[in-house]
């Protein structure tokens, strides 16, 4: 059977190529032999083209079709190239296989087709997919929205809840002094006050956790080694962990970073106190630094490719689930039970890492621990810094300077604040000016009144305290300044103070202000 099946497909005795009934006019041969010849190598790239795509877009729903589309354009692509081979070959045979082949093909094609037109039928339109991007936008703002409005709900209650905390025992306290005061019993009234000092200093922290968190807070960056920053807080550290947990240091990076020395302190102790928690029996807090150069992440975009110093804060506590790590930085959201946690301590870490130029990284699962890792702008190693004079420490507001006593411009608008600052400096027997706002400030120091210190709020109404002291150095280079703020927006987060400019932050004791200022006398005088 195959020899007569061979017989029929190859014998060509007989039969004549139909170019013979061309030869009547030569030029139809070629011009069948050259449309032939087109047509078929036109045919076998369209198939070609189709298999790269099916093979590049695995997502395509019809790719079962488009291979029974690539194989019906190559038969037919063989259908001419026989068409081309007989016009001097009688091979009829492998051409009436390739015909039928070709006609199962196009049946099967056709068929497939008919059966999915209902479905390119169902397939939107240009319009329709603007129109569906359109409305999926437009549901995507609305849930943004509604997503900032819970996060600022979350915020505002968390806020609300812990500042009446703290205004309640304020006011309580207050309502002891006065009914002590009024009982004749005066001195019975420290516990109240260190209720209230207790407080305010809670509401302080809490405030700048949540400018840190915004990334508004007021940052005094300078260059800092971060092995010699974190083998300073070493006794500090083991003693808010206790003795149950063990604390490993592996300081191994070469170079300085720039950021806030204070800040990077308050961040590197809240992760301890995080880790702490997270290991009630006990266990190890490793802390390590290393020179990292990273390339850019599509997975995170906001990481930008350079040098960085990396603070790795690792424990052995008891680890976080995906749904719990994918919350960390939100404000007020603690794992803690009620009552243990602000919520507010990992957002200020995020916050002041973002305000730094850098970023930070939180790996964690359950049973396996947490790791943290900061990483910030690395820099070139500076060289030591001569020993510096320390300013004076333990000064007391109501402690009388003896010597080098000038007078002291106060510009703040706030009253209270004003009239506190100017009573402290009365007390250590200095004497004071006082101007309500920048532009009065300004006329003082341009009449010509002998000033031997300058203390500005810095977020005055009309001309600003930052305004004020530019003005003033313009006139005065050699005028000492000291800036106080609470928050002045943008104008403070990476300010550059000159060499006899200092920052003091709202809210201050008295005691801290004194040390501020005769410290600034004090390096005035050196100057002199």
């Amino acid at each position: 059977m195959l020899s007569a099946l061979s017989e029929w497909l190859f014998d060509t005795s007989g039969l004549s190529p139909h170019g013979y009934c061309l030869l009547w006019e030569p030029g139809l041969i070629w011009l069948y032999a050259v449309s032939d010849a087109i047509i078929a190598l036109a045919y076998f790239s369209i198939p070609l083209t189709l298999v790269i795509v099916g093979k590049r877009r695995r997502d395509l729903i019809f790719r079962p079709l488009l291979w029974l589309f690539a194989a019906f354009i190559l038969l037919c692509g063989m259908t001419h190239l026989f068409d081309l081979f007989t016009l001097w070959a009688p091979l009829y045979g492998l051409q009436g296989l390739v015909k039928a082949a070709t006609a199962i093909a196009s049946v099967a094609t056709a068929v497939a087709l008919w059966w999915a037109m209902p479905n390119f039928l169902a397939l939107p339109s240009r319009e329709q997919l603007r129109h569906a991007n359109a409305a999926l936008l437009a549901s995507e703002e609305q849930l943004a929205q509604a997503q900032k409005m819970e996060a600022l709900g979350q915020l505002t209650g968390g806020i609300a809840h812990d500042f009446n905390n703290v205004l309640q025992v304020i006011v309580a306290s207050l309502n002891v002094i006065e009914r002590q005061i009024a009982l004749g019993r005066a001195n019975a009234i420290d516990g109240p006050l260190a209720a209230i000092r207790k407080a305010s200093t809670t509401a302080s922290s809490l405030t700048n956790r949540m400018l840190a968190f915004s990334r508004r807070q007021t940052l005094l960056p300078r260059e800092i080694d971060s092995n010699k920053l974190v083998a300073g807080i070493e006794e500090m550290l083991r003693r808010t962990l206790g003795p149950e947990i063990h604390l490993d240091l592996r300081l191994g990076c070469r170079w300085s970073v720039s950021c806030d020395p204070s800040q990077l302190e308050s961040v590197l102790l809240n992760l301890a106190i995080n880790a702490r928690d997270a290991m009630p029996q006990g266990g190890a807090l490793r802390i390590a630094t290393a020179d990292r150069t990273l390339e850019s992440d599509s997975s995170d975009p906001d990481v930008r490719p350079g040098d960085y110093v990396e603070i790795e804060v690792t424990d052995s506590g008891v680890g976080m689930s995906h749904d719990l790590l994918s919350r960390v930085f939100e404000p007020f959201f603690s794992t803690k039970p009620t009552g243990q946690g602000t919520g507010l301590g990992l957002s200020q870490v995020y916050g002041f890492v973002k305000q730094s130029g850098g970023h930070v990284r939180i790996e964690s699962a359950p049973g396996e621990g947490t790791r943290a890792r900061i990483y910030l702008p690395g820099h070139a190693p500076l060289p030591s810094p001569a020993a510096k004079d320390q300013p004076p420490t333990g000064t007391k507001f109501n402690s009388p300077c003896a010597t080098h006593q000038g007078k002291t411009l106060v510009v703040e608008d706030q009253e209270e604040v004003r009239s506190l600052i100017v009573g402290a400096l009365a007390e250590m027997g200095y004497n004071t000016i006082e101007a309500g706002d920048g532009t009065a400030g300004l006329k003082i120091i341009e009449s010509g009144e002998p000033l031997e210190l300058l203390i500005s709020d810095v977020g005055l109404p009309g001309l600003s305290g930052l305004q004020l002291a530019d003005a003033a150095r313009a006139a005065r280079p050699d005028l000492p300044i000291l800036l106080i703020t609470g928050y002045a927006g943008k104008s403070t987060e990476t300010l550059q103070l000159a060499p006899n400019m200092e920052l003091l932050r709202k809210p201050f004791t008295l005691d801290e202000l004194a040390e501020r200022v005769q410290a600034m006398f004090k390096g005035a005088f050196h100057a002199e």
